[in-house]
């Protein structure tokens, strides 16, 4: 079992940058893949990002890619979320999930097959 603890997130202007965190307590990463998810008021909550749990891979919604990025720090127990180009249609709630997977190399996209979840953190960009 993990849990998992977010940092980072606030209000920033159009075109700026934040950086999220989710950090595993007590453990590394490994094997477990990594999302990040984000849930804007009224909307069903949607998926952002993932990492293979080697953290060699990963995989964006299209309406991310290029802006964001998903990594993890050397130890491997922090992985974080980082947001350039920050348009006001990204303002949502973020979350980090986990979940163990045998495979090494698997893309999950679906918040149901996630088992760990962040308490979540509100991003808000402004126009």
């Amino acid at each position: 079992q993990v849990q998992l603890v977010q940092s980072g997130g606030g209000l920033v202007q159009a075109g700026g940058s934040l950086r999220l965190s989710c950090a595993a307590s007590g453990r590394t990463f490994s094997p477990y893949v990594v999302g990040w998810f984000r849930q804007a008021p009224g909307k069903e909550r949607e998926f952002v990002a993932t990492m293979t749990w080697s953290g060699a891979s990963t995989r964006y919604t299209d309406s991310v890619k290029g802006r964001f990025t998903i990594a993890r720090d050397s130890a491997g127990n922090t992985v974080y979320l980082e947001m350039n180009s920050l348009k006001p249609e990204d303002t949502a709630v973020y979350y980090c999930a986990a979940v163990v997977s045998p495979v090494p190399i698997v893309f999950l996209y679906s918040r149901g097959q996630y088992s760990y979840w962040g308490q979540g953190t509100q991003v808000t960009v402004s126009s």
